[in-house]
């Protein structure tokens, strides 16, 4: 092999064998200073990882904490302002109201008109033969009660107009948003193409954008001029939307089938009691009726009620009594969810 003996070959290995044994003898440390290191490295890159895991899943628990704080926080900014609004529309001052109504009359204006209200009821009742008495009473009811039940009967006209037109608004500004307008675009079309009194609503969420006044803050505003629960739903989704964030879209479509589902309730439950009403239309007339087939029937016998003294009296007790009945009737019957 190579010209080489075999004394020879057991030589040579015999050297390289003594070569490695030196080598390996001088590197030795040097080898497992390195190991150590690289042990080292390995588990200061695996304590790292874990830190950072540590770190990120401590940042998000963090984060969803401070997220749950800023919407605890805002429920509650949310809940003492709507105590504040509450108040007002359980009893709105007289500007208030009128503005609710929707009638632009100023308070001055509608002063005057109830004093010229209350001298034709009082002239009206004189008229037909009511004692001179009771002209402060029917003075009285003409200043305070007509008009105010006036005022009172266009709010609630106005109200039952806004819910009727309120969630198809709401489906607009939805489908408005799933098709990349912004909320303000949205807000703009309806103060354009809905109707009223949606439009006018909306309308004025547009001009307090002109001064300055947010859209939350706007949308809050709207239960003060729209005295109803459905107006406050829409001014809380979109002041938690601005403080929390979310899916915009999905929160309105939300509210817009949950006013669905209230509407036919208001529905149901009104269908379930008109037996009751009828039964109280029917109590309720039922005195009138009498009362003009005894005219009918026996003049004399019903006269005496409006020619005495004492006739007076009772007819003014049995309209009290009346009255009295009638409004526990409506409080009975009225369901309010």
């Amino acid at each position: 092999m190579f010209g080489l003996s075999l004394p020879q070959i057991l030589f040579v290995c015999l050297v390289a064998l003594a070569v490695a044994a030196l080598a390996y003898v001088f590197f030795f440390e040097s080898i497992a200073t390195q190991k150590k290191t690289d042990e080292r490295l390995k588990t200061v890159q695996l304590a790292a990882t874990d830190s950072l895991g540590k770190f990120a899943v401590r940042d998000k628990q963090a984060e969803a904490a401070k997220r749950r704080r800023s919407v605890q926080d805002t429920l509650k900014d949310i809940e003492q302002r709507q105590k504040l609004r509450d108040k007002n529309i359980k009893s709105p001052p007289l500007k208030m109201l009128l503005v609710q109504a929707g009638m632009k009359v100023t308070v001055q204006r509608f002063y005057i008109y109830s004093i010229v209200t209350g001298i034709l009821v009082t002239l009206l009742g004189l008229f037909l033969g009511s004692p001179l008495y009771l002209a402060p009473g029917l003075f009285l009811a003409g200043v305070f009660g007509l008009p105010r039940w006036f005022v009172y009967f266009r709010r609630g006209r106005r109200i039952k107009a806004f819910l009727r037109e309120f969630p198809n608004s709401i489906d607009v500004i939805v489908r408005a948003l799933r098709s990349g307008l912004p909320l303000n675009d949205g807000i703009r079309l309806i103060a354009v193409e809905a109707q009223e009194p949606v439009r006018g609503e909306f309308r004025r969420m547009v001009d307090g954008q002109q001064v300055g006044i947010s859209i939350p803050e706007s949308s809050m505003r709207m239960s003060e001029y729209m005295p109803c629960p459905e107006a406050s739903f829409f001014g809380i989704v979109i002041q938690i939307q601005s403080q929390a964030g979310g899916n915009l879209s999905e929160a309105l479509g939300n509210l817009s089938r949950v006013l669905r589902d209230r509407k036919k309730m208001a529905a149901k439950v009104q269908a379930l009691s008109m037996e009751a009403k009828a039964s109280a239309y029917i109590i309720g007339a039922l005195p009138f009726i009498v009362a003009v087939l005894v005219y009918l029937s026996s003049p004399d016998y019903i006269l005496v009620l409006f020619r005495t003294d004492t006739g007076h009296v009772i007819m003014g007790c049995a309209g009290v009594w009346m009255s009295i009945g009638i409004l526990v009737m409506k409080k009975m019957i009225n369901f309010k969810f």
